[in-house]
């Protein structure tokens, strides 16, 4: 899920034709020893910069444990979403980091890791009337993908948002969710980033925006942003995938088995869990 000002179609199509080269060229092994890693660091609190350039964050909490239990030295870097997919195939990087949900489109592309967490979305607005707040105590609705079973939540949310304008950060899995489901009776922004987005909705140049719950837990609390609450239903399920896993080339397949193998072992002995309540206050384990 994180920077893109391209949408991911653009970014899956630059990969596809890096790609080309990449597979055409007799895959080796590697002997892993050192691992570049890139993230976002602007999607707090999965991964943020924080003072003096260095990346803290769930992920890179999550990251250097998995690197510690496979004995490799794993570099992190800062990257805008636009150029992580095409830089992986280029070389550029090994691993991508970024709240990626693994979807089949990207599957056609990039190889994934086994989950490592699963989260629920949502939306949220300045102005309660635009959208109520979900019930105390309202569980996650899932969606199945299928528009056929999913119409009646999504019909719901299109009255209460027919006429208005809905935010949403370019290329991530909630764009085409947006997208496919209301942009014939709203109008739909885009926006580079989340933090952007934000601004535009606590200063009313847009009615809700859509993203992770667990991001707008992290982030709507600031001065800044301090009239947006979270509202409408959280909405999981199998719409999103099975979760947010590392990205890796296809060919890769050998550093991909030992980070699974690191995820495994970290979400067996509670080390998500624990890295979870830390950062989300809350279990995003999948």
């Amino acid at each position: 899920m994180k920077v893109k000002h391209t949408t991911l179609a653009k970014a899956l199509m630059g990969a596809v034709l890096g790609a080309a080269t990449i597979f055409a060229a007799p895959v080796q092994a590697k002997d892993w020893k050192t691992v570049t890693i890139a993230l976002e660091g602007g999607y707090a609190p999965w991964n943020l910069t924080l003072p003096g350039g260095k990346l803290g964050g769930f992920e890179p909490e999550l990251v250097a444990n998995l690197c510690e239990r496979i004995k490799l030295q794993c570099n992190l870097v800062a990257q805008d979403w636009d150029g992580m997919i095409p830089g992986l195939q280029a070389g550029k990087f090994d691993v991508l980091m970024d709240a990626i949900s693994i979807t089949p489109e990207r599957e056609k592309i990039i190889a994934f890791s086994r989950p490592y967490a699963a989260t629920p979305a949502t939306f949220a607005v300045a102005d309660a009337k635009v959208l109520p707040k979900a019930a105390a105590g309202a569980g996650v609705v899932k969606l199945s993908g299928d528009p056929k079973t999913d119409q009646p939540t999504v019909d719901a949310l299109r009255k209460q948002l027919k006429g208005k304008t809905i935010g949403i950060q370019s290329g991530t899995v909630y764009t085409k969710f947006i997208n496919d489901g209301f942009k014939d009776v709203a109008t739909i922004r885009v926006y580079k980033t989340s933090p952007e987005r934000d601004l535009d909705l606590a200063n009313g140049r847009i009615d809700a925006s859509f993203d992770d719950v667990t991001y707008y837990a992290a982030n709507i609390d600031k001065k800044e942003t301090a009239s947006i609450t979270m509202a409408g239903p959280k909405i999981g399920g199998p719409i999103w995938g099975p979760g947010e896993g590392l990205a890796f080339r296809k060919q890769d397949a050998d550093l991909k088995a030992k980070f699974d193998t690191a995820i495994s072992a970290a979400l067996a002995d509670g080390t998500v869990k624990k890295l979870s309540a830390k950062w989300f206050k809350t279990d995003v384990t999948p």
